[in-house]
């Protein structure tokens, strides 16, 4: 039986595509919500003087715990997600399955990985306002932060890429959407690939921000499709 058979005899249950689809918006609204607030603190990057990094986290330890506190939430609602959208594609006959599985275990790789990001970054701010100037140990920490988000995205990319072509094999997003997150999650992992020149400031990085705008965008637009109720499997 084929994909499209497969599709037609075991139809997606309308709640259950709703409660994943507003976990994608919910999780998409907390990565907007986390960056604009950082961006509207100034928050250094990797690659700027550790004495601006310093001067940051002594002044805005608010921002900082917005972020980590962000961090938080997105935990469940990522695992939330990928798990969901497993199940969704268990119910439409399991087409994209394995690429689902993919999205889960890179997705649980991914939660631990910005675990360990989120307490380096504490240790950051909470050491910083007893400073007169950066520390070694200070810098080892803003490192190994960096570090941590550049293995993240790579783990990010794969989820990406799991999430997408698994729900374009089972039909609930539109060919459109499997195109963006390839390229998008080839992105991320090609920047994470240079996870030791993140960590010492290059902006090698910035390779995979339009590939993290694009997660963004996937998980909105995939969110809003599943919780309208005039949502149709797509061909």
């Amino acid at each position: 039986m084929g994909p499209t058979q497969n599709l037609h005899a075991a139809p997606t249950p309308v709640l259950a595509r709703r409660v994943v689809g507003a976990t994608a918006i919910a999780l998409a609204a907390s990565l907007v919500v986390q960056n604009v607030v950082l961006i509207w603190a100034g928050a250094p990057a990797y690659g700027d003087p550790m004495d601006e990094v310093l001067a940051f986290h002594a002044e805005h330890r608010g921002a900082v715990a917005i972020a980590v506190g962000s961090d938080a939430l997105n935990l469940p609602l990522l695992l939330g997600f990928v798990t969901g959208l497993h199940g969704l594609v268990g119910r439409r006959g399991g087409a994209g399955a394995d690429w689902s599985r993919l999205a889960v275990a890179a997705g649980a790789s991914l939660a631990a990985i910005f675990a360990l990001y989120a307490v380096l970054w504490d240790g950051v701010v909470l050491s910083a306002p007893g400073l007169a100037e950066p520390s070694p140990e200070l810098e080892l920490a803003w490192r190994m932060h960096a570090a941590a988000f550049a293995l993240a995205m790579s783990a990010l990319g794969t989820t990406f890429i799991g999430a997408a072509v698994a729900a374009r094999a089972s039909g609930l997003t539109p060919p459109w959407q499997r195109l963006l997150g390839v390229a998008g999650g080839g992105l991320l992992v090609v920047a994470g690939m240079a996870n030791l020149a993140i960590a010492d400031g290059s902006p090698i990085l910035f390779v995979g921000m339009p590939g993290y705008a694009a997660w963004l965008v996937w998980l909105l637009v995939t969110g809003v499709r599943w919780v309208a109720p005039a949502a149709r499997p797509v061909a």
